[in-house]
């Protein structure tokens, strides 16, 4: 019940989490692109303006100190000095020069300006075309005679957004009144480069800044779901039925939510572990007491002393059946309730199962059986690898995987033990020259309760040594697997494999 339901919570966290985090991701990233979007758009467009608007106002300056000096030539009767504004118009157009600004180089004069009189006829032209011309209804002349600012822009060519020229007006006075006027002229050609260069430049810095900004939200996120990343890892182990200690989760309202399951885990297996221990349990004790029940009520009657004996050894023998069984189940019930390893020490595996082989010499014995142990001496602690664990537990694993090769052993076999180290891992393995597994039970040996019967007797174990040696493997983080010798030889294979410690 409870593994069935933390199966269910596992898969519907993963699927929140998977939502959660690909929709914040999603949201962040679009909010950034749709921002960054429209930033560079507005500025990419806003360059044009802005760079004219720069312009405009150094021309309005230079118009009027331009003006200033026309004013200063003026006469009433001639009005400015023709003469001499040609040949300083002249002299600035054949003007050699070279101006490195930023990556543009500027080489050429294309600055030029015109003279309007009161009636808005062009009486100069720094370029010599349009003297004569009537120009009172642009602009910059009109509204400048009026006593207004006056200015222009104005195409070349109508299709051309970049052919305008910028027209900036300057009132020629004198004695008070307006005279004249005075036009600065600036093809926006000129500052093409620049703002082309300023939109690219624009375009680079908020592509890494978007780059930059998406990648915080995306580490921001990592770090948001970090937690529920721990609590999807920790609900698979429990689903798997592997023993994880709980994980840090901070102090968020992820942390609630995982002691809440944590609680509620507990209470669930709880139930779950007792009903299902209280039936095995009392399955397993049925046959026995039956037995005693029986051979007790037997006894109860006169018979000869030899059957008095049988039936008072069959007792006995169903007692140690019963207390074998409660012990083994008090056992892995103390396994299966650990979630990690409280108190792991230093191990040297090869004299665990030294102590092992010693326990069972005995019963080895009655059946002339060598237990022959393979571990080199380079091999009995390797530098920089050492095993860590529970002395006891481990102990007991490795003797039960012992007990298992010799019970299926024929008389007078070998039951060789090797211990080697590869690949971070430590690997026991334990052969011996049985049966082997049947094909029926190769998917059941691990259970609890299930046992075949031994080769020699014909009786059955308590079917819970292995799924004791499985729950060790499990609580230090490693495997056991049982399988038939390859290469077709008789016998099974044994491999308790568990990560080296650091």
């Amino acid at each position: 019940m409870a593994q069935s339901l933390f199966q269910w919570i596992s898969k519907r966290t993963e699927d929140l989490f998977l939502s959660i985090r690909a929709r914040v991701i999603l949201s962040y990233l679009t909010i950034v692109a749709i921002g960054f979007f429209y930033f560079t758009w507005r500025m990419s467009h806003d360059v044009r303006p802005r760079y004219l608007a720069a312009e405009e106002e150094i021309m309005v300056d230079m118009a009027n100190v331009l003006a200033s000096s026309v004013e200063q030539t003026w006469s009433p009767s001639s009005g400015p000095d023709l003469e001499g504004l040609n040949k300083a118009a002249h002299a600035a157009r054949r003007r050699e020069f070279s101006a490195g600004i930023y990556d543009v180089t500027k080489s050429t004069l294309d600055l030029h300006f015109y003279i309007t009189d009161t009636a808005g006829r062009v009486i100069f032209d720094s370029q010599g075309k349009a003297v004569g011309q009537d120009y009172s209804r642009w602009n910059d002349v009109y509204l400048t005679l009026q006593g207004k600012y006056g200015a222009r822009s104005t195409r070349d060519d109508e299709e051309d957004e970049e052919s305008s020229v910028l027209y900036v007006g300057a009132p020629i006075r004198h004695e008070g009144q307006i005279v004249g006027v005075l036009t600065l002229a600036k093809p926006q050609t000129s500052m093409a480069d620049f703002m082309e260069r300023t939109r690219k430049q624009i375009f680079v810095l908020a592509s890494v800044a978007a780059a930059g900004v998406a990648l915080m939200g995306v580490l921001f996120s990592a770090w948001i779901t970090y937690p529920i990343r721990n609590l999807i890892a920790y609900a698979k182990s429990i689903r798997d039925g592997r023993p994880a200690k709980f994980p840090t989760l901070g102090h968020s309202e992820i942390r609630t939510l995982g002691l809440a399951l944590e609680e509620m885990r507990d209470a669930l297996e709880g139930k779950d572990y007792v009903h299902r221990y209280v039936q095995t349990l009392t399955h397993e004790i049925k046959s026995p007491v039956a037995a005693i029940q029986g051979a007790a009520e037997l006894l109860q009657e006169e018979m000869p002393a030899c059957d008095r004996r049988r039936f008072l050894a069959n007792i006995q023998s169903e007692t140690g059946r019963i207390q074998e069984a409660i012990d083994s189940l008090l056992l892995l019930a103390s396994v299966e309730s650990k979630k990690s390893l409280e108190h792991a020490t230093e191990l040297d595996l090869s004299e665990l199962l030294v102590r092992a082989k010693e326990r069972l010499s005995g019963r080895a014995a009655l059946k002339a059986i060598q237990i022959l142990l393979g571990f080199p001496e380079m091999q009995r602690q390797t530098s920089g690898a050492p095993a860590y664990g529970d002395a006891f537990l481990l102990e007991r694993a490795f003797l039960n995987l012992l007990e298992n090769a010799v019970a299926f052993s024929p008389q007078g076999a070998e039951v060789r033990v090797q211990l080697e180290f590869g690949e971070h891992l430590w690997r026991i393995m334990i052969e011996d020259s049985g049966p082997g597994i049947p094909d029926y039970a190769a998917g059941r040996i691990f259970e609890r309760f299930y046992s075949l019967p031994r080769p020699d007797t014909g009786k059955k174990s308590s079917g819970l040594g292995l799924a004791f040696v499985k729950e060790v493997a499990l609580l230090h983080g490693g495997s056991v697997e049982l399988l038939n010798r390859p290469g077709g030889v008789c016998g099974s294979q044994a491999i308790f494999s568990m990560p080296a410690g650091s």
